[in-house]
């Protein structure tokens, strides 16, 4: 769609909204930046986009504000069910998200990865692996660096490597990925999907466009996704397995991860040769060889860039060490599903520290991962009370409740001996006391290395 001087509105002052507003200046679109927050500062606003003309517009009545455009683009957190959405509707005006607009400017090819968990570990590590061998990459999306930031950098010769959630796929409509990956689905978001149905379908999602022209590599693990690869999907199908031996595509022999080809096993790399730990973190692997194989990647650049790669941050991240424990960061670990493989990865005693913002899940499975690793659990946050009832209606009392995540570190440098391991793993979102799961962390980590 050409928006060369057709008014656009853009709901949302976020990072999102921000680089919306500046791309779609930036192409000659005449912009209405709208907040519905009147506690914002118009000037803050404007001071933000210094080298481009939009109209700032804060608390006023939307349903004017949205005359007379021909686009209006919503932020992530804007839910698709939002007054702002309901407007747009009513006055027949398309809506996309940050993702859709991007794409309308796109000149390379893209890779696209979604999935409840291990997407910015598997974008970061595809970005690398794809940058060691074509130099103008861009790694973008959901992973901290906006896609509406990069995306005027591309030509016909670049790739853009995106790490896309669920709330972004759901305002994508002509966004086509010459190669995606759907790495696992469990439960996640329910308080905005309102139903594991709605969730999946949302992930699957990522596919809608794709043809047999394109990839879509996929978990054969997680029962929803083979059953989708192998009926549903559009896409030409590479499974990666952790757990099963299958006739085509890429998994496990005992260390070995292997390529497979109608049954005859090739041999890429043992994971011992790894610097990422974790189980899932050989999911993850097996997903990023996929995705990069299928860009065409050369299997040498693949191997090396996998053996010589590094935890991201706020992903079971090493901090410090510090009379003999170890301290970990996974603040990213805002579900259960996440929190349980950052527990599973632990060789030590470990204190555990969680808790956060509400998303409506249950933490039975999470508690059940702490068997004999979980030396003590300390809990913050609005779902505290939720977490310690679940704890102990399965036998687990070595609980404490603190007020703030400094309280936690100190705590758990109290309570920690050598040998030890603390890890922050919330296993909920950060939204209840932090901006962002970035905040948490870095906070997290400050805390940590204050410890003496």
């Amino acid at each position: 769609m050409d928006l060369k001087g057709d008014k656009v509105v853009v709901v949302g002052t976020g990072i999102s909204g921000i680089g919306a507003a500046r791309l779609l200046a930036k192409t000659q679109a005449k912009v209405v930046l709208y907040d519905s927050n009147e506690k914002v500062n118009e000037k803050d606003v404007y001071a933000k986009l210094p080298d481009v003309q939009v109209e700032v517009v804060i608390g006023t009545d939307f349903a004017k504000v949205l005359e007379g455009a021909k686009l209006l683009v919503i932020s992530p957190g804007v839910p698709i069910d939002s007054e702002a959405v309901l407007e747009a509707n009513r006055q027949n005006i398309p809506v996309w998200g940050e993702i859709e607009l991007a794409y309308n400017y796109e000149k390379g090819t893209v890779a696209a990865i979604t999935g409840t968990n291990g997407k910015t570990t598997t974008t970061a590590l595809v970005g690398e692996i794809i940058k060691n061998h074509i130099k103008n990459t861009y790694v973008v999306g959901n992973i901290g660096n906006s896609y509406t930031g990069e995306v005027l950098k591309t030509d016909e010769d670049s790739v853009t490597v995106a790490e896309i959630s669920s709330f972004q796929l759901e305002t994508t409509h002509d966004f086509r990925p010459h190669v995606s990956a759907i790495l696992n689905i469990t439960p996640d978001h329910l308080n905005r999907h309102k139903t594991m149905e709605n969730y999946i379908k949302v992930k699957e999602s990522i596919t809608k466009n794709q043809t047999q022209e394109d990839v879509c590599v996929l978990n054969y693990d997680d029962e929803v996704l083979r059953a989708f690869g192998a009926k549903e999907c559009s896409a030409s199908v590479l499974f990666f397995s952790r757990l099963y031996k299958i006739e085509n595509g890429i998994c496990m022999n005992n260390d070995d991860i292997v390529l497979v080809k109608d049954g005859k096993e090739t041999a890429l790399m043992n994971v011992n040769d790894m610097k990422l730990i974790g189980k899932h973190n050989y999911e993850n692997v097996m997903a990023a060889i996929g995705v990069a194989m299928s860009m065409g990647i050369p299997m040498d650049i693949i191997i090396s860039t996998v053996k010589e790669f590094k935890a991201v941050e706020h992903r079971i991240e090493y901090v410090r060490e510090l009379n003999g424990v170890v301290y970990y960061n996974d603040s990213k670990g805002t579900n259960t599903d996440a929190a349980i493989k950052a527990i599973e990865a632990m060789t030590r005693p470990t204190i555990l520290i969680g808790g956060g913002y509400d998303k409506h899940s249950e933490y039975d499975d999470w508690v059940l991962a702490f068997k004999d690793r979980a030396k003590h659990l300390i809990l913050l946050g609005a779902t505290r009370n939720k977490i310690a009832e679940c704890a102990k209606k399965h036998g687990y009392d070595k609980i404490t409740f603190v007020s703030t995540l400094s309280e936690a570190v100190s705590l758990s440098a109290k309570i920690a001996e050598s040998g030890d391991a603390v890890l922050l793993s919330p296993a909920c979102a950060s939204w209840d006391m932090f901006e962002s799961y970035e905040q948490r962390g870095k906070m997290f980590k400050e805390y940590v290395n204050q410890l003496n």
